[in-house]
């Protein structure tokens, strides 16, 4: 970095020993756009949830700030103004095949899913957006869970491979899911060998310094406030470490891999909440620092076995999705809805050039099923926030029930993302024409 000027962009990095981080967006160097024709980067991340909502609360109405939310989508009060309310949309190809993997496994691709022993079905578009990236970024997505995927095969003769991925590279394979969120942070940062106990900000101090002597009092402040947000999470992400390390060991003892073993044995967080919120938090950081802009969640997987104690919910996901207009799966639709909005806030937060990294970015929450209860896949949830910089109005409420069913395509909205994004397709999965009025 020049000692008494910058460079024309804002994106500049700091620079460590086997680290870059993007800083955030700083008044103190020249506005994007400006001198250059640089703009804010857009991001893209889809978060899952699975066997549907409960289907009396998950309802909106109205628009921009007159928006009124249900029960369970109370928790996008604070955004709505930035997000979309999408009701009716399907995906075709998981219609007909029977409940669960043939509902799952192509959410994000709407390709035909084949039975049996060998898998095929089709690359999803968080991996198109992914390759679109790749030279851009230090990876070209980052594909998270909360749950271990599962074997075998569901009685309807598909593998349970479907109901455990929603990111696919290409037509045979899931791209590999980290669960662990020590690992996760640690691949964006390449801490490998010693560096694993390292901080990543002792590791860029050098260059921090010497930034900090240069920017306005302001920019400091929020160079301060950005350092010791991932801080945090370098703090949180080292306990689990140790906590993985743990089970490591345990595992080598008992003569088996820890991913086999049960939360927490099998060293994951015993509180589910803390391992959604941690992972959030990761994806947060990742668009920050710019180490990747695809990002995917599972945050609990198909036929999930997660459970609850403190929604006081007796049983777990799964059996509790058949009783979906219930209180207690109402108070599990309100928690993952929360999940969103806070990712959602986080990117919020965070300033970059006129508005903020939410505001370049759109976060898709998706759900397989509409009610768990009746495996109804006809339709299902979905809910967008962000504006994809200026490309993609919110505040709305978006209903294509009525539509017909060459109207309401999953992946009708996915050409629409996509497009607005820089990867214009003539078709993708069971869609050729993109989504009305999106």
């Amino acid at each position: 970095m020049p000692n008494h000027h910058f460079d024309v962009s804002r994106r500049l990095f700091l620079r460590g020993v086997g680290c870059t981080m993007a800083l955030p967006w700083l008044e103190s160097i020249p506005v994007w756009g400006a001198t250059s024709s640089e703009r804010p980067n857009q991001r893209f991340a889809a978060l899952f949830m699975a066997n549907g909502v409960n289907t009396k609360h998950w309802w909106a109405k109205g628009d921009g700030h007159d928006m009124q939310l249900g029960k369970s989508l109370a928790p996008l009060e604070p955004i709505k103004t930035k997000t979309n309310v999408i009701s009716g949309l399907f995906n075709m190809h998981s219609t007909g095949v029977g409940i669960h993997p043939g509902q799952t496994g192509n959410i994000l691709s709407g390709a035909m899913l084949q039975r049996g022993s060998i898998l095929k079905g089709g690359i999803s578009m968080d991996q198109v957006l992914a390759r679109h990236f790749e030279e851009q970024t230090v990876q070209s997505s980052i594909v998270l869970g909360c749950e271990q995927p599962v074997t075998g095969y569901h009685e309807t003769n598909f593998s349970m491979a479907y109901s455990s991925h929603i990111s696919w590279r290409d037509v045979t394979a899931p791209v590999p899911m980290e669960t662990y969120p020590s690992l996760a942070f640690d691949s964006l940062f390449d801490n490998q060998g010693s560096r694993r106990t390292q901080s990543i900000l002792d590791r860029v101090k050098e260059h921090a310094a010497h930034l900090n002597r240069q920017v306005s009092h302001s920019d400091r402040i929020k160079l301060d406030e950005y350092l010791g947000s991932v801080r945090e999470v370098e703090r949180r992400v080292e306990l689990l470490r140790a906590i993985k390390d743990g089970a490591d060991e345990r595992a080598k003892h008992r003569g088996q891999p820890a991913f086999t073993m049960q939360r927490p044995d099998n060293g994951m967080p015993e509180d589910i909440r803390e391992h959604m919120r941690l992972m959030c938090d990761i994806i947060a950081m990742a668009f920050q620092t710019d180490k990747t802009r695809i990002a995917t969640l599972l945050m609990c997987r198909d036929i999930s076995g997660l459970v609850y104690p403190f929604l006081d919910v007796r049983v777990p996901h799964h059996p509790a999705s058949h009783d979906d207009d219930g209180d207690e799966y109402e108070r599990i639709s309100r928690y993952y809805c929360n999940q969103f909005a806070y990712l959602a806030g986080r990117l919020d937060a965070m300033p970059e050039g006129e508005g903020s990294v939410l505001d370049n970015s759109c976060l898709l929450f998706i759900n397989n099923m509409w009610s768990g209860s009746a495996h109804d896949s006809t339709q299902v949830p979905v809910l967008l926030a962000g504006g994809l910089g200026g490309t993609l109005e919110t505040g709305r409420v978006l209903d294509y029930a009525e539509a017909g069913d060459e109207n309401r395509k999953l992946c009708s909205m996915y050409l629409s993302i996509m497009g607005r994004m820089g990867v214009n397709l003539d078709q993708f999965g069971d869609a050729d024409t993109r989504l009305a009025g999106l």
